[in-house]
């Protein structure tokens, strides 16, 4: 079990709508990362209807894992770096993907719970890079790299969505 709290959960309502990981989007995955130990480690059990083809995960599935799960390491990174945990009353930071390399190893079997491990690569004011793996029944299927970087604010939205929409 992950040892801090899921930073998602910390993310500010006007910017927790992401179909990833995002708490109030009703359609979405609900991705959530947190600490565990020195890694970041997400977990997700992909539905029946996150088929390729029978009996395997769709990669877009696994590079939104990814993706997601980048994005929260490296909000757990740079708050941690402020000298914050979730749960601090400071703003927990968001950043967005610059880039994003995939590499599936191995087809992925539906039907187990996913593990997305990541381990902080680069920290600086302005970016984060994460390395991840991504693991179906202790085996590694999909490795990869983020870069992310701090939101932009003009991609704050004005006139968020309202939690009940």
């Amino acid at each position: 079990m992950s040892s801090s709290p899921y930073i998602q959960d910390y993310y500010p309502d006007d910017l927790a709508w992401c179909y990833g990981c995002g708490r109030y989007n009703e359609h979405g995955h609900h991705f959530k990362t947190a600490w565990d130990g020195e890694e970041t480690l997400t977990r997700f059990t992909p539905e029946p209807y996150h088929i390729a083809i029978p009996g395997y995960v769709y990669g877009g599935l696994l590079a939104s894992l990814m993706d997601c799960h980048s994005t929260g390491s490296a909000a757990l990174a740079a708050y941690r770096a402020a000298g914050h945990e979730p749960g601090d009353a400071a703003p927990v930071p968001r950043f967005v993907t610059a880039a994003l390399h995939v590499n599936y190893l191995k087809p992925t079997p539906l039907g187990v719970p996913l593990e997305a491990r990541g381990r902080i690569k680069e920290i600086t004011a302005r970016k984060v890079v994460v390395e991840t793996t991504i693991y179906a029944a202790g085996q590694a299927c999909v490795t990869g790299e983020a870069v992310l970087v701090r939101m932009p604010q003009h991609m704050v939205p004005p006139n968020p969505p309202s939690a009940g929409a």
